[in-house]
């Protein structure tokens, strides 16, 4: 029994970080659902920051009341950032082009986000290019491999790939359209026409959250009330800029349906429940170990998405996913090398303050 209890603490961030991707798939899915059933995304993304808001706000109050650094006017002016570029705008960027595109052409997107990151880093100073080490050249061509391959996710379709065809579940609403085929390629081409730039937009975004965040755990290194007061930003600037351009007043009206199943459960459980875990995580295992695990999310949506919500495999979304997948793992072992590099280069004394300095929040998608 003892052995037993000590192998499942010692893969206890393993299997939470597998809940983590199935929470994250989740999400995805339940806002396909949300889509079809005609929810503005606008509306989802104000309410999924207010939901998240309600939930890390308290949990903020009771984890850091007795260690929370002071709020000065750099705080929260790197916390209205880091709501703008990681919530308020990501969200509603990527929730538009899910609507427009599919939610396994979002999540092969989102595994971009290391390759974009590293980009950023270089421009901003934050990385050094260094082509003479291996480590160097890896993280180059990874970022090369990840971008290719969502250059042919977007521009070759291939076969379509047909399996398990009798046992799908269609979950979404069928839509009848009156003009037949040709009027379907015609909508299925101008929405992947503007999808596709709000998706890159997003990502892009969701990069820069990666850099300013890294300036606000400088400044203000504790991760509850980081995340609480990203939350009650990313809430206000969704929910002004919803009621400034969202007419239809019907639309803010939630029931008891898949509306409000999504966004409670996107706020309180993605942008919540989760984000301490990913916290924790980080702290036991490092950054390098969270995102590892993202490209479980991208299958687990992939197999979700074709047995429930009715979308079509494609050969140039498999082999675009696969390459950008393989680039990533590229950019992440250069990454990996690196930080090893460095652990051997810093002295004992100064190990702790290091793990300190790389316990990144990420929020959920």
């Amino acid at each position: 029994m003892k052995k037993v209890s000590n192998l499942l603490h010692t893969l206890k961030p393993d299997i939470l970080m597998v809940f983590v991707q199935i929470a994250f798939a989740a999400v995805n899915v339940m806002y396909k659902l949300a889509i079809n059933d005609g929810m503005s995304m606008r509306v989802a993304s104000a309410y999924r920051l207010a939901f998240a808001s309600a939930f890390t706000v308290p949990v903020a109050l009771v984890f850091d009341r007795k260690k929370r650094p002071k709020i000065t006017w750099r705080v929260l002016l790197l916390a209205f950032l880091c709501g703008l570029f990681g919530g308020s705008l990501f969200s509603n960027l990527y929730l538009e082009a899910m609507a427009l595109t599919s939610a396994t052409f979002m999540l092969a997107m989102v595994n971009l986000i290391p390759g974009i990151t590293f980009i950023f880093a270089i421009s901003f100073g934050f990385e050094k290019l260094n082509l003479q080490a291996a480590e160097g050249r890896a993280k180059v061509i990874g970022t090369i491999i990840g971008i290719s391959g969502a250059m042919l996710m977007t521009f070759f379709k291939g076969v379509e790939i047909n399996i398990w065809s009798s046992n799908k579940i269609n979950l979404l609403h069928p839509h009848l359209n009156q003009n037949g085929h040709v009027a379907s390629h015609h909508t299925e081409f101008r929405n992947k026409l503007l999808g596709i730039p709000c998706a890159i937009v997003s990502c892009c975004f969701y990069s820069l959250w990666y850099i300013t965040q890294a300036k606000m755990n400088a400044e203000y290194p504790s991760p509850h009330s980081s995340a609480a007061l990203m939350s009650i930003m990313g809430a206000i600037q969704a929910n002004i800029f919803t009621l400034c351009v969202e007419r239809d007043w019907s639309q803010w009206k939630l029931g008891f349906n898949i509306r409000l199943l999504t966004v409670a459960y996107s706020g309180m459980v993605a942008s919540g429940v989760v984000v301490v875990i990913i916290a924790w995580c980080i702290k036991k295992r490092g950054p390098l170990f969270v995102s590892v695990f993202n490209p479980l999310q991208l299958l687990l949506v992939d197999i979700a998405a074709y047995l429930m919500l009715e979308e079509k495999l494609y050969l140039g979304s498999v082999l675009g996913a696969v390459i950008i997948v393989c680039g990533l793992y590229t950019v992440l072992w250069g990454t990996a090398q690196e930080l090893k590099k460095k652990s051997q280069l810093v002295p004992l004394g100064n190990t702790r303050g290091e793990s300190e300095n790389d316990r990144v929040v990420s929020p959920a998608i």
